[in-house]
């Protein structure tokens, strides 16, 4: 059995899902080019990669059409009504960030929060008789938010166009829609509700629970996953050699240990540790304090380990003798 990856065709996300596992060492290879809608992973047998819109993913994913897809968040939690039972959600992939927010008119002076829009959305229907209108893409996703936050009194309009433009065109008085920077919402005279925020999404590696998990299809996603996580596990982390006393191996331990990292080796008078990113610059510099005469940070481009997060997320619920 093949081993089917959806990515995006198109954009931003699709030049970041790209990106992403080419530092893996995995070029995906687009066949007869741009037009061609299936392709494949250079160098790997067994591997098919579709390419589908972000939305068209998560339906195949769904359906156990695909095995690993790269699709944003917030559109699997919108589309699918049950994730847990037919997804697992593997990473975030730290690209493609955006928050679904509720947004009302700046206007509002009165409306800071969610128990202000109840109140507000009661004394609109109780005064015209009708619901307030809410425009947007995410109809799932809204209704089971307001429904949390005990507001009813509100009909919900399918935004097909630009959402943020609706209050101003008179088709609804409220939006939930999808925002980066929320300067567009600013633009339209829109604020997000403080505590509006429906979802913080971001891409996400996505594995199907439907799909068809043959052996080759395991082995394929074992080696892929394997290349991703210590693609990760590299980006997150630095080497930090030291030129320092051989012989003291409590103090490698307790140093490793403060700083979170791993004693890589040690040996002719240096030490190597693989430390977190942000804590490297401080490691070298307690390195120096302790008698460390130079002290080298540099980047690594994959790290293996016996222990695979990703594939272990994904054998861990499907799986059960791996």
């Amino acid at each position: 059995m093949t081993l089917v990856i959806a990515v995006p065709s198109k954009g931003r996300l699709q030049e970041n899902t790209y990106e992403y596992f080419a530092r893996a060492g995995l070029e995906i290879v687009q066949g007869r080019g741009v037009r061609d809608y299936r392709g494949s992973v250079a160098g790997l047998e067994g591997v098919e990669v579709a390419f589908l819109s972000a939305s068209e993913i998560v339906g195949q994913l769904a359906a156990g059409a695909a095995h690993i897809g790269v699709t944003g968040e917030d559109l699997v939690r919108e589309h699918v009504a049950d994730v847990d039972a037919k997804l697992i959600m593997l990473t975030p992939l730290g690209f493609g960030r955006a928050n679904v927010v509720v947004a009302a008119p700046q206007s509002w002076i009165d409306v800071r929060n969610m128990a202000d829009l109840e109140d507000v959305c009661a004394h609109y229907r109780a005064r015209r008789g009708a619901r307030m209108r809410v425009a947007t893409k995410y109809v799932n996703l809204t209704r089971r938010f307001f429904d949390e936050h005990a507001v009813t009194d509100y009909r919900i309009v399918e935004s097909l166009g630009a959402t943020e433009g609706a209050p101003a065109a008179g088709s609804a008085e409220l939006i939930v829609d999808i925002t980066t920077t929320g300067a567009t919402l600013t633009a339209n005279a829109l604020k997000i509700i403080e505590d509006g925020v429906i979802l913080r999404s971001e891409a996400n590696l996505v594995a199907a629970k439907r799909a068809d998990w043959s052996d080759g299809a395991r082995d394929a996603a074992r080696a892929i996953l394997s290349r991703l996580a210590a693609s990760e596990k590299a980006r997150r982390s630095r080497e930090v050699r030291a030129i320092w006393p051989e012989g003291n191996a409590q103090a490698v331990a307790e140093t490793a240990t403060k700083f979170g990292a791993t004693a890589e080796f040690s040996g002719s008078g240096a030490q190597a540790f693989l430390c977190p990113r942000p804590l490297a610059a401080e490691l070298a510099n307690y390195l120096l304090a302790q008698g460390a005469r130079r002290v080298v940070v540099q980047s690594v481009e994959q790290v293996f380990e016996t222990d695979n997060p990703l594939y272990n997320a994904l054998a861990s619920k499907m799986f059960a003798t791996d």
